[in-house]
C-alpha cells in the first residue's frame, strides 16, 4: 500500500471514530515549511487540534531544556491565535529565554502543579478552555485512558497539546508506551551549534529531532535550528543544510528503536 493511500485511510478512520464518538476532527495543520518534513506528516504539517508527545534522552529527561525549546517553537505560531498555557511540576521555566527565541511571553500562562495526577487534570482543563490555542505540559507518562481524555479536550475548541515527557530528578526512567493516543511522537536532543562563517561565538540553537510515530504519516529524522530570520513568522524552525551524515545517523537510531 502506498504511503499516500495509507495516510488517506488513516484520516478516514479518524473521521469515522470521531463521528462515532460525537466529536469533530480538525482538518488544520501547521506546516514546517520544508517538504522533507511536511511530506512525513498527514495533510502536510503538524496536525492541529490533537495532542503530541515530545520525548528527550539521557539527562534531558530530567532537565527538559531541549524538549521545552522544541515544544515552544512548535507552539510559537499558535500563540498568534490565542493563549498558550504551560503546565509544569517545577518552576524552572525561563520566560525571557523564550522571548529571545521569538516566543511572545505575554501570551504565556504558567500553571504550577504538585503531582502527576494534578498535571493531567490541569492539561485536560486547559485544552478544553475557550481562547486557548496551545497547551504544553510536563508529565512523566500518559496512559491510553488519559490520552483519550486529552484528545476529547482538544476537540472541544481545537486547542493543540504538546506533552513534554519529563520525570522528577532522580526518578526512575520510564519507557515510552507502545500504545498511545498521541497524533505524533517526537524524540528530541540538543545538537551542536555553529556560528555563521567568519563570525565568532555561538550560532542559533539546534535540535536533533526524530519523528518516531505519526498516525497517518511516516517516521523521519532531521537537524533543526532556530530560524532567526523568520522573526515572528509561521516557520520558526529550519533544516540545517549540509548535515546529511547527521540526518542519516539519526534516522538509523529511529530504525533500530523500531
Amino acid at each position: 500500500m502506498s504511503g499516500s493511500r495509507a495516510a488517506r485511510l488513516a484520516v478516514l478512520r479518524d473521521q469515522v471514530a470521531a463521528l462515532e464518538a460525537g466529536t469533530r476532527t480538525p482538518s488544520l495543520v501547521q506546516p514546517f515549511g520544508d517538504p522533507r518534513v511536511d511530506d512525513c506528516l498527514p495533510g502536510g504539517g503538524l496536525p492541529l487540534g490533537r495532542w503530541h508527545e515530545i520525548v528527550a534522552e539521557g539527562m534531558e529527561t530530567e532537565v527538559g531544556a531541549a524538549a521545552a525549546g522544541f515544544g515552544a517553537m512548535l507552539a510559537r505560531p499558535l500563540a498568534a491565535t490565542g493563549a498558550v498555557i504551560w503546565v509544569m511540576r517545577r518552576d524552572d521555566l525561563y520566560a525571557p529565554g523564550l522571548e529571545s527565541l521569538g516566543f511572545p511571553a505575554r501570551k504565556l500562562i504558567q500553571v504550577r502543579v504538585r503531582d502527576e495526577a494534578q498535571a493531567l487534570m490541569a492539561l485536560e482543563d486547559a485544552l478544553g478552555s475557550a481562547g486557548v490555542a496551545a497547551v504544553l505540559g510536563e508529565t512523566g507518562d500518559v496512559d491510553l485512558t488519559a490520552g483519550r481524555r486529552l484528545q476529547l479536550a482538544c476537540e472541544k475548541h481545537g486547542a493543540t497539546g504538546l506533552i513534554l515527557r519529563r520525570r522528577p530528578f532522580g526518578g526512575a526512567a520510564r519507557k515510552a508506551a507502545t500504545g498511545s493516543a498521541a497524533a505524533t511522537r517526537w524524540r528530541v536532543s540538543s545538537a551542536a551549534s555553529h556560528p555563521p562563517p567568519g563570525e565568532p561565538g555561538l550560532g542559533p540553537p539546534r535540535w536533533s529531532v526524530a519523528l518516531e510515530r505519526c498516525r497517518g504519516g511516516r517516521p523521519g529524522a532531521w537537524i533543526f535550528e532556530w530560524n532567526e530570520e523568520a522573526d515572528h513568522g509561521p516557520h520558526p524552525l529550519r533544516m540545517v543544510p549540509g548535515l546529511a551524515g547527521d540526518e542519516l545517523a539519526a534516522a538509523e537510531r529511529v530504525r533500530r528503536r523500531a
